[in-house]
Order: structure tokens, then C-alpha cells, then sequence
């Protein structure tokens, strides 16, 4: 505990957010309505919903489910520019002294918002399609029928087709994104590009009714008119044979062989132009902080070691008696760990999780969401490549918030990390937080979607550490899977700054994580892959706890046998989804006020 607070401390001080300190200031009338203020967040939410209809999408506003913008154009960019400039310029019209303690929050995150989004968008975007994080499996995840994008009435279907049209138009635009990102030798590593073509292959080879944008059809609702299904199904066929297919064979040819030959050796940032710069833009934006890389790195190094003393502990309460690495191979190879002939056994796992960590749930938290919660598996057009992630549900609750589990091979699936990725992904993590944003009726529309990485994965990495108190990790394999999954995060802040920063490659980041972690091969490839494919993205999580377990324990050394744990969570998770400085100042002022509550 001491190394981590060490390290805690570490990053407190070289925590700096230019202008997002609370000001401890008290107005003279801390409850008065700021009515321009109030306006000028809804403007800056509507405006925002308008410039990115999947927003509105997938937090259940189906004003804008018929349209897709062309996010790549030079226009929309234009406008994009245009929106936080403005919207920059008028948060800095509002003097702190005019603004109530949430206010002061709200525009401290506003002109945050504006200043990173403003500084991202200096950077020209090359490789719009990868194997993790890109529009085309977003798109393709609406496409199934049980995602954001409703399909319960003909005007539903009709407006999924309007957006498909919009969304050819963007797949064009890709593709002449990386044909320009050849000429500026900013191109997809090899490995990456790799693994696009199975996906976008997938779509142009199935039989049409087996055809992921062919799902619609196959699920109509009840009500529907056999002249609505028959026209419905006509135009469907027409969308995909005329256009989806077409864009996606041109697509995957143009990607296979020009772009294919073209991909870059290197498997960090460093080896395209101004890679630099960009990295550390994507360290500021995932970390909200202003560490730099060699910073992150070594805070890695450090947690890397204190977890492993860990892990050992528990290798000799199992009396292995080999060394942590033939450990590693151990767990990762024991039978008994992979029990399962079916995916719904691996479902039915994680919910009999759910249910035992039930009765003790309210001893730690006050304040529990109304959205409901289901664990699903991915689908299966994009699992070969997918994480185990957490999707949120509507705004009013009536979508349910989904852990998705990815299970391409149900026989070498392994559940000793099982207790600890539903904390995180699920229940207290990310359900928890995100829904309980969503439902907060104190804070203003605009925070109540947003996401900054370093809260949101922080929060969930911190609550792994609550098993223990929520009845779980009572095998010592599971509990080895929390300090596993803790690894993996402080492996992360190793090898994403090691690949982006320090020249490593593809292969030595998975030597590394190797010698490190339990994890398989197969898994830490993709896992590689995936902070390859958006640098920065992976040191969040890391961050992000070990400032929560900061705060934890200068609230346990303030309030001694008062502290509460319940409270501490609920002051946690009031604000809603924050810059860690923000975070910070707000619960630095709650730890040194004279009340407890």
C-alpha cells in the first residue's frame, strides 16, 4: 500500500489542468439559478447532438437516427471547429464569481472539452478504419437490431436505411482518407490492416440472409403488414446488394493489396509524421493529466513490480511451487479453469456472479442506478477481435445497460479473471457509474454523457479492489484474476508509452506482457493490437485508480473511524464522469471542509 501511495502522490503532483481547479470561493447566493449559464449548456448539448447523431442515437434521442454525418469531410470538420471555438469563447464570458460551486464545475469542464477537442482537431485523421475502435463495427453493431438503433416501427426501418446511405458515403470517404494518408506515409501498421480484412470480408461473402445488415429483416415486429414486410424486405435487399456489398468489396480489395503493401513496419506512433505531438496529445486526452510518457513509464515499471510481490503470495498459498512465469502458464493452461461446452454457461456464470455479491452491495453503496442490466455475448462478426466492454443504456433506462462477453471459442475460454471483470465491467463499475451519471437529475444534460477515460476506466479499475467486501475472490485463482487484471493495466502503462514513445516493437510489447502476466497469446496479441491502434487509450485505466485510491486514503486518514465507505462512493460519483483535477479539487474540498456528510 505504501508503494502505491507513493506512486499516488507521484502523479498528484504533476497533476496540472490549465483552468479546471475548483474554486473553493463561495458566492454570496450559492442556489441561484444562473439562467444564461443554464442556457448555454443546453445550446452547447442540443448543438452537440446535432453535430453527432450517434449520440443522440445511443443515448436513446431518436430525433437524428436517420442521418450519419460524413465525419471525415473537410465540411464537417470545419464545423466541428466552429462549435467549440465558439462555445469556448462563450464559457470565458462567465466569471467564477457569478457561478454557483456546480456551475464552476460545469464550465470547467466545458472549457476542457472545447480546448482538448480544439487540439485534436489539429491533427488530421489518415486511418479511419482499424481493427478496434473504428465506425464501421459501430455501424455494424446497429446493424444486428439489438443495439442503440431501434427497429420497432416502419419509420425505424425506413431511417436505418437513410443512414446507411449517409454511412456508404463515409465508407467512400475512408477509403480516399487512407489513399491520401499513402502519399503522407501515415498508414495503418501491416498487423492491424490484417486483421480489418476478416472483418470487412465477413460482410461481402455470407449468403444474403445470413448477411449482417440483412438482420432487420429476418426480426420483424409482430404488427407489421405483409405490404410493410414485402417492401421493407425489397428495399433492404436493394440497400445491401447495390450499395452495402458494393462499398465494402471496394473497400476490402483497395485495403488488401494497395494499402496492404503500403502499411508500415513500425507498431508505434513514433513512425508516422508528427507522431510526437500526437501522442502526446492522446496522453492528455485519455489521462486528463499533464504527465508525460517517460513519467507514465516508469509509474509502470514501479506498479508492475508491487504487483508482482503479489502475485507471488498468492502462487505460494496454491503451493505451486515453480517460478510466477511457469505460474503464468499454469493458470493459463489448468483444465479446471475452462469448464464450459456452451456460451450461455459462460452468461450464466457471470450473472450467478451478480447473485452472490447481491447482499452486500448495499453496505457499500447508498445510491444504486434504475437502469436494468443484462451480460450478452458479442456478436459474432466482430468477437474474433473484441474485449470483454460495457455498452450504456438510454438515458430514460428503458434500453438496458449490456456487458458484452466475447466468446470465439467457448472450450478454451478461462473464468479465473471472471469475479473481477464483472466488477469492472459491470456491477459496481462501469453499470454503476455511467447509469448513475445518466439518472442524476442535479447535474446538466451535457455531463450526463460525457466520458473522460481516466474517471470512467479508473472508476472501474478501483472498484476490482472491492471483491473482497462484496463477498467474491474467496478462490485464490479468482483473486489471482484481480491482481491479473491489475497487471494488465500496469503492463499497459509499459508498453503503449514503450510502443509510442520508446520505439518498441509489436513483438517486444508482447514479450513483455508475457514475462508479465497470465494472460494468453492470443489475448495479449490483440491487446497489443488494440493500444497499437489508438495510443493512450490504455493508460487511463492505471491513472485513474491509483488517484481514487489517493483520494480514498487521505479521506481514511481525515475522518479515522467515521470514515464512510458509502459516502466516499456517493462523493465519488455525484459529480458524474471528470477531468481527474476536477475530481480531485472537488473531493480535496469535501476531505478538509468541517462536515462529514
Amino acid at each position: 500500500m505504501k508503494k502505491i501511495l507513493l506512486i499516488c502522490a507521484l502523479i498528484s503532483g504533476l497533476i496540472t489542468i490549465a483552468q479546471t481547479r475548483n474554486n473553493p470561493k463561495k458566492i454570496a447566493n450559492p442556489t441561484m439559478h444562473n439562467i444564461g449559464f443554464s442556457s448555454l449548456l443546453t445550446n452547447y448539448y442540443e448543438d452537440g447532438l446535432k453535430l453527432n447523431p450517434l449520440n443522440a442515437t445511443f443515448q436513446g434521442d431518436n430525433r437524428y437516427n436517420d442521418t450519419l454525418p460524413n465525419f471525415l469531410s473537410k465540411s464537417y470538420k470545419e464545423k466541428l471547429k466552429r462549435y467549440y471555438t465558439s462555445y469556448l469563447a462563450k464559457s470565458k464570458k462567465f466569471e467564477a464569481t457569478r457561478l454557483s460551486e456546480s456551475e464552476e464545475m460545469s464550465n470547467a469542464i466545458l472549457k476542457w472539452e472545447c480546448e482538448v477537442n480544439l487540439e485534436g482537431l489539429s491533427f488530421k485523421n489518415y486511418t479511419p478504419i482499424d481493427q478496434m475502435w473504428s465506425m464501421n463495427l459501430m455501424i455494424g453493431q446497429l446493424a444486428g437490431g439489438s443495439s442503440a438503433q431501434p427497429f420497432k416501427t416502419v419509420e425505424d426501418y425506413d431511417n436505418w436505411l437513410s443512414r446507411l446511405d449517409d454511412y456508404v458515403v463515409w465508407l467512400n470517404s475512408a477509403k480516399n482518407q487512407m489513399i491520401a494518408g499513402i502519399k503522407a506515409k501515415n498508414v495503418l501498421p501491416k498487423s492491424l490492416i490484417s486483421k480489418v480484412l476478416p472483418q470487412l470480408e465477413s460482410v461481402i461473402k455470407n449468403e444474403l440472409e445470413s448477411n449482417l445488415f440483412y438482420t432487420p429483416i429476418k426480426n420483424f415486429p409482430p404488427e407489421f403488414s405483409p405490404s410493410d414486410r414485402m417492401q421493407l424486405t425489397s428495399d433492404y435487399v436493394t440497400m445491401i446488394n447495390n450499395n452495402i456489398i458494393p462499398a465494402y468489396k471496394d473497400l476490402y480489395d483497395f485495403m488488401a493489396n494497395e494499402y496492404l503493401n503500403a502499411g508500415r513496419e513500425s507498431s508505434g506512433i513514433q513512425g508516422i509524421p508528427n507522431g510526437d505531438a500526437y501522442y502526446a496529445h492522446q496522453i492528455k486526452l485519455y489521462t486528463t493529466t499533464t504527465l508525460t510518457a517517460k513519467e507514465i513509464h516508469e509509474i509502470g515499471l514501479k506498479e508492475v513490480a508491487r504487483i508482482s510481490a503479489e502475485m507471488k503470495n498468492v502462487k505460494q498459498e496454491v503451493r505451486f511451487s515453480g517460478t510466477l512465469k511457469e505460474f503464468f502458464d499454469e493458470v493459463r493452461t489448468k483444465k479446471e479453469l475452462m469448464p464450459f461446452t456452451e456460451p450461455q454457461q459462460v452468461i450464466d456464470n457471470f450473472n450467478d456472479i451478480h447473485q452472490k455479491m447481491i447482499p452486500q452491495i448495499n453496505a457499500l453503496f447508498s445510491k444504486q442506478p434504475k437502469t436494468p442490466f443484462e451480460v450478452r455475448r458479442t456478436e459474432s462478426f466482430r468477437e474474433a477481435s473484441a474485449s470483454a466492454e460495457y455498452n450504456p443504456g438510454s438515458l430514460d433506462g428503458t434500453r438496458p445497460g449490456i456487458f458484452y462477453v466475447p466468446i470465439p471459442d467457448v472450450t478454451s475460454y478461462n473464468t479465473y479473471s471472471d469475479e473481477d471483470l464483472f466488477l469492472h465491467e459491470a456491477i459496481p463499475g462501469h453499470h454503476f457509474q455511467i447509469s448513475l451519471t445518466q439518472e442524476n437529475k442535479n447535474l446538466p444534460e451535457f455531463r450526463k454523457t460525457l466520458w473522460y477515460s481516466a474517471y470512467g476506466e479508473g472508476w472501474a479499475l478501483y472498484t476490482e479492489s472491492l471483491g473482497k467486501e462484496l463477498g467474491l475472490y474467496k478462490d485464490p485463482y479468482q483473486y489471482f484474476g484481480m491482481l491479473g487484471a491489475e497487471m494488465h493495466r500496469a503492463v499497459r502503462l509499459v508498453v503503449d508509452t514503450g510502443l509510442h514513445s520508446k520505439g518498441w516493437t509489436r513483438e517486444q510489447a508482447i514479450r513483455y506482457s508475457l514475462e508479465n502476466e497470465a494472460e494468453s497469446e492470443a489475448s495479449i496479441t490483440a491487446e497489443i493490437e488494440r493500444y497499437m491502434a489508438n495510443p493512450g487509450q490504455a493508460l487511463s485505466y492505471k491513472i485513474g485508480q491509483l488517484k481514487i485510491l489517493e483520494l480514498r486514503s487521505k479521506a481514511e486518514a481525515k475522518f479515522g473511524n467515521d470514515f464512510d465507505i458509502r459516502l466516499f462512493h456517493e462523493k465519488i460519483l455525484e459529480v458524474g464522469c471528470v477531468p481527474l483535477a476536477i475530481l480531485e479539487g472537488k473531493m480535496l474540498n469535501w476531505i478538509n471542509s468541517d462536515t462529514k456528510s
